[in-house]
């Protein structure tokens, strides 16, 4: 296949690219580098500066590379800037994802893979979570994906759109060449191995939320076994096959097993051999109390199952790709 990846120099996309390319694939990266930059190891792969809401530029580049499929990966995904800014969230997930679904069709393009989120579900009324619960969103950026998994399903309806939606819980990890680089960083893993390396201390958001220790529970997923999810859909995106075609169909990526805040920095100090600096804050706007994934559809549709399910092997290998190039890229991005 020909693959056109957005958002393919961020975090999850560039390991997806590497993966996608190791299985033969020719991948297209599309990337504005708006949360990401150029750093990422994306040798072999085509690479395009622009954004995905642009619906003539995104039908040209579709054309003109004679893409097969497309694996979006390019939306705006931090909860909290979501609620300051609902209006950016609105406007580049829900109107330039419907914009990135109109260049498809305007050239038949007809195979796509969403990177979608647990955030779709709101507050479950019970864990885990299966992919029939209830969609509840209580932060803008949850909503968004709401919407434009949503706009997908109509479209499968309508137009004979084959697409996939991964709802992702937590993903953590690197690949030998690739890890996660945010400026500003929100994710617990990151931020513990920044704290680590001289950074400033993490801060845990809230010690009294309904759960054993009082923090936060959330189902972990690595980022190699979710660019296998990746290549595992897209491949279930092919004309004829009997698993798309007729409606949005929607997986959930974790491990199926929930470690709390506190639970996943006791691991991390084992692993690293050292205390993590951290102070105590007050509670996130939009984050539930607990986040586990039902993921049996994903293991009997799409034939996926986590291989790297360690909270052990995340934090190993998120360790050591940023003691590496990561750790260099990330600090000259902070200025640290």
């Amino acid at each position: 296949m020909r693959i056109l990846v957005t958002g393919g120099a961020g975090y999850v996309g560039s390991v997806s690219v590497e993966h996608l390319e190791g299985a033969g694939h020719d991948v297209v990266v599309l990337d504005n580098y708006a949360s990401s930059r150029p750093g990422a190891n994306l040798a072999g792969a085509t690479l395009v500066t622009g954004t995905y809401t642009d619906r003539e530029a995104v039908a040209a580049l579709l054309r003109g590379e004679r893409i097969d499929a497309v694996l979006h990966c390019g939306a705006r995904s931090l909860v909290g800037e979501s609620i300051r800014e609902p209006a950016l969230y609105f406007r580049e997930n829900v109107a330039g994802g419907i914009a990135l679904l109109e260049a498809m069709r305007d050239v038949g393009v007809e195979r796509l893979v969403i990177s979608s989120t647990a955030a779709v579900y709101g507050v479950p009324d019970s864990t885990p979570i299966p992919e029939d619960a209830p969609l509840r969103p209580i932060n803008p950026y949850g909503e968004s994906k709401r919407s434009l998994e949503a706009a997908a399903d109509w479209f499968a309806r309508a137009y004979g759109l084959r697409a996939v939606s991964l709802r992702y819980f937590n993903v953590a990890g690197a690949s030998a060449t690739n890890g996660e680089r945010h400026d500003p960083e929100t994710h617990l893993i990151p931020n513990a191995l920044r704290a680590v390396s001289g950074g400033q201390p993490l801060t845990v958001f809230g010690t009294d939320y309904p759960t054993p220790d009082g923090t936060p529970i959330r189902d972990y997923v690595d980022v190699v076994d979710l660019a296998e999810a990746h290549r595992l859909a897209l491949e279930a995106t092919a004309p004829g096959d009997s698993r798309t075609g007729a409606r949005l169909l929607a997986c959930n990526l974790g491990s199926g097993v929930g470690f709390s805040v506190r639970e996943v920095l006791t691991e991390a100090e084992r692993v690293l051999g050292r205390q993590i600096p951290r102070s105590v804050g007050e509670r996130r706007a939009g984050d539930p109390p607990n986040l586990v994934a039902d993921i049996g559809r994903a293991r009997d549709v799409l034939g996926w199952a986590p291989t790297r399910s360690s909270l052990e092997e995340m934090i190993a290998s998120a360790w050591a790709w940023w003691s590496g190039a990561g750790k260099a890229s990330v600090g000259e991005r902070s200025g640290g």
